[in-house]
């Protein structure tokens, strides 16, 4: 029997404790358990990707590390994102072209969800089910393919937004 989908919504993107909802691990703790030097930037910006509410793209990321240290460069959050993406404890999303060719950010989750984001507003929803899980199945089982990666996104108008006028 399939269960019910999980939603998360920008308000609290699946960071609850509940093994059943979508939840991340802590990159800090994975990046020591690698021996990985963590440097007082590299930890600013882990910090600021592990903690955010929402899905980050490298502008955003680079402006609240400013406010916490003024000396944080571009240069040291693409390092840092290219360190976390090559380790692959982090996901680069293109959610739908919301902003532009913007790329967003999110550490890894415990199991496989799709992102939906809104065309008026951005707000962007993860969606979880196990019909996902049972679609994946399918999907390895008549092709042979052997999926590692998935990546769903959908765009579309959010509760509040398709409520409103156009």
């Amino acid at each position: 029997m399939l269960s019910s989908p999980v939603v998360a919504s920008e308000a609290h993107l699946g960071r609850s404790k509940n093994e059943t909802l979508i939840t991340r691990p802590s990159l800090m703790k994975e990046l020591a358990a690698r021996g990985i030097r963590i440097t007082s930037q590299r930890r600013l910006l882990v910090g600021i990707i592990q903690d955010s509410p929402r899905h980050l793209d490298a502008a955003t990321l680079l402006e609240i590390a400013k406010k916490r240290d003024p000396g944080i460069d571009r240069a040291t959050v693409y390092r840092t994102l290219a360190m976390l993406k090559g380790r692959g404890l982090i996901d680069e999303l293109d959610l739908m072209h919301i902003e532009g060719e913007k790329h967003y950010y999110e550490a890894k989750t415990n199991r496989d969800h799709c992102h939906m984001a809104c065309f008026r507003c951005g707000a962007i929803m993860e969606y979880a089910s196990s019909a996902f899980e049972e679609l994946k199945k399918e999907m390895a089982l008549q092709s042979g393919f052997e999926i590692r990666v998935v990546r769903l996104e959908v765009g579309g108008f959010c509760k509040k937004c398709k409520k409103k006028p156009a």
